[in-house]
């Protein structure tokens, strides 16, 4: 389900993408006659307009009012400066009106951004329906999961002995980066679900004031997130490289839908691994994009991508080519805005199901980041090659129950 999710939020992502690549690109067809309508558009130019097709709007985009063949203000036509309201909204709409702000900022002046609208019907459409299934869909699969199979216990007789797992500063770092994570999930959904869940609840002033707070806290805890990813990443980089024991781990799906079924595993097994490199790359996207909503006129990130991509066959397989090299402010945060939040759904569907094994679905687990100090049975079981390196080198004093130390072979 979170497959198809995935591959169906990609594909609204590319008719986005399709959609401002139109808008950028020349107009190459030719105008039709429209001498029936006075110069007005068509049946013709609606048809074509509904089955996406690129049509010469020129007889709109320059109808914007001429004042020196408009009819005198005092006439019976005429108009306020030599343009309509419809006029001045064409030109408002295509970026020609003469526009003055009192603020001077980059795009101050765009009073409309056409292709929004093609964003807010990607976003409140595909983008909610399919990210809000690939959450839903990943609760049900871990609820299905353990009515099935239960919380997946400790085989082995329990030594009450205890293996250091985890030292304070992999554990501060992993807090940091799932603390902030989770903050920035919660902030992120309210933000992006408010309108449509909160507000009937809440009230729109209440819920303005929660989407203030939210806002805030999520824009200033990516910071906190973006350091517990460099700290996780220097930290564990050499513990996550794939090697053969991973193949065997994968070939029993490490034993957890089978008792007594323990695959050799070093200090990460094969699955961790996924989590681990789900984190860095997703981690390091919605970072980036992150940054680029944050900064919107400093950091753009879809033009220099589409230069790169344009010298590439994937466009023409994709059915996009050629992707726009030239957008507007508006229409990059857009697209950041569309990219941060498929990013955001894949990695919460992805961290749902690890704290569902970190916690209530498997016996033991929580304590490797809790208190760092793990039962030796668990370790023996789920990670034993790591076990065998660490009595190797010594390194395998373990605290017992009572609190003194003792071997753990």
């Amino acid at each position: 389900m979170l497959k198809h999710a995935v591959l169906a939020l990609f594909l609204c992502l590319g008719s986005l993408t399709a959609a401002a690549a139109q808008e950028a690109a020349p107009e190459a067809t030719a105008a039709p006659d429209r001498s029936a309508t006075g110069g007005a558009q068509t049946l013709e130019d609606i048809l074509a307009r509904q089955r996406g097709e690129k049509i010469d709007d020129s007889f709109r985009r320059n109808a914007t009012g001429d004042p020196d063949a408009a009819a005198a203000i005092a006439a019976q036509l005429g108009t306020l400066g030599g343009a309509s309201d419809s006029e001045v909204y064409r030109a408002l709409r295509y970026g020609s009106a003469d526009v003055t702000v009192s603020n001077d900022g980059p795009a101050s002046d765009v009073l409309i951004q056409d292709s929004g609208m093609k964003w807010l019907e990607f976003r409140q459409g595909p983008l909610a329906t399919y990210g809000g299934y690939a959450l839903l869909g990943m609760i049900g699969l871990l609820l299905l999961f353990y009515l099935l199979r239960g919380k997946i216990r400790i085989d082995g007789e329990k030594t009450g002995h205890k293996v250091l797992r985890f030292s304070s500063i992999e554990r501060f770092g992993h807090w940091l980066f799932a603390g902030s994570f989770l903050l920035l999930a919660f902030t992120g959904l309210i933000v992006f679900f408010g309108r449509k869940g909160l507000i009937p609840l809440l009230g729109k002033d209440a819920y303005a004031q929660l989407a203030q707070v939210s806002k805030w806290v999520h824009n200033n805890v990516a910071w906190a997130f973006m350091l517990g990813l460099v700290m996780i990443t220097v930290m564990w980089l050499v513990h996550n490289i794939p090697n053969r024991h991973d193949l065997k781990w994968f070939a029993v799906a490490g034993g957890l839908f089978s008792k007594n079924v323990h695959p050799p595993a070093r200090k990460f097994n094969g699955g961790q691994k996924i989590i681990f490199w789900s984190c860095v790359v997703l981690g390091v996207s919605i970072s980036i994009s992150g940054l680029s909503l944050l900064f919107p006129f400093e950091m753009p990130m879809f033009a220099k991508t589409f230069v790169i991509l344009n010298d590439t066959p994937i466009p023409g397989w994709l059915g996009l080519a050629p992707l726009p090299e030239q957008m507007a402010p508006h229409q990059e945060m857009q697209l950041s805005q569309a990219w941060h939040a498929i990013v955001a759904f894949v990695f919460m569907a992805i961290i749902i199901a690890h704290i569902y094994l970190g916690s209530v679905g498997m016996e033991g687990a929580f304590d490797a980041m809790g208190s760092g100090e793990v039962e030796e049975q668990w370790a023996r079981e789920h990670h034993g090659l790591w076990v065998k390196e660490l009595e190797e080198k010594g390194k395998t004093a373990a605290t017992s129950a009572g609190g003194q130390h003792s071997p753990a072979e």
